[in-house]
């Protein structure tokens, strides 16, 4: 009697020791994550740092002047004097590559550049020069104070409407943005560059119909967005009087 209670509990043992080994923690296998050979990697997005403006770019901005590509990206630029193809075959601008005018003159640009492509929508305005600080006047002023250029540029001591941000010097490009030929190029010193006698240029032979109709459609689309033009050259541009200017506008310095 007393084996047979032994041997119960030796089976009752072994069934608890059977137990405890059912109920162990299973050893958790790594799980291998399965990419296919073909499968391109994650693109890796490049932080672009913001572009350091030059000082004349923020004396403009602090002024208020607008880029006027910001508004109208479909308007060109090609800042002669950033360049050294100008008049005194200098770079004058070192710092300036945008066309800056006051919101003013810029809203006339933009309402002139939609006159010309209702008209012609492969064409478009081509601005050589817009804002132009007074201390750039001088560096212009001093290439031709002492020669018979100087009556082309304003003396920094009177000022002029560039230095305003209210005076444009523009042309028209067609839709391989080469300039439409206007009979002379920018910044052309003779009695050609003129727009009073055109018709005796053309008598001359000077200028051809071509070339009057290309300025006439110029001046065009300038005038009726508001701008005026002057007498002596066939691409500048004039959004107000000088003396508008001086009364409600701040030059740049």
């Amino acid at each position: 009697m007393t084996r047979i209670y032994a041997d119960k509990y030796i089976l009752v043992f072994c069934l608890l020791l059977l137990g405890l080994a059912c109920t162990e923690t299973p050893v958790q296998q790594p799980v291998e994550t399965f990419i296919p050979e073909d499968e391109p990697p994650s693109p890796v997005i490049a932080v672009v740092e913001p572009e350091e403006k030059s000082p004349t770019i923020l004396l403009l901005d602090s002024l208020g002047f607008v880029d006027i590509q910001k508004l109208d990206p479909t308007i060109l630029v090609d800042l002669k004097y950033a360049t050294d193809d100008n008049f005194t075959g200098q770079v004058i601008y070192a710092d300036l590559h945008q066309a800056y005018l006051h919101p003013d003159a810029a809203a006339k640009l933009v309402k002139a550049q939609q006159l010309l492509q209702e008209q012609h929508p492969d064409f478009a305005l081509l601005v050589y020069d817009a804002a132009r600080p007074l201390h750039i006047q001088q560096l212009l002023w001093d290439a031709v104070k002492d020669t018979p250029l100087n009556r082309y540029v304003a003396n920094p001591e009177t000022t002029g409407l560039h230095n305003y941000g209210m005076a444009v010097d523009v042309t028209i490009a067609d839709s391989l943005q080469i300039p439409l030929d206007m009979g002379t190029p920018f910044d052309y010193f003779g009695k050609k560059a003129g727009i009073n006698h055109e018709e005796s240029l053309l008598a001359a032979g000077l200028l051809t119909q071509e070339q009057i109709n290309n300025r006439r459609l110029l001046r065009g689309i300038m005038r009726q967005a508001g701008f005026y033009a002057i007498e002596g050259e066939w691409w500048h541009f004039n959004a107000c009087s000088l003396g508008v200017a001086r009364e409600r506008y701040r030059v740049i310095e």
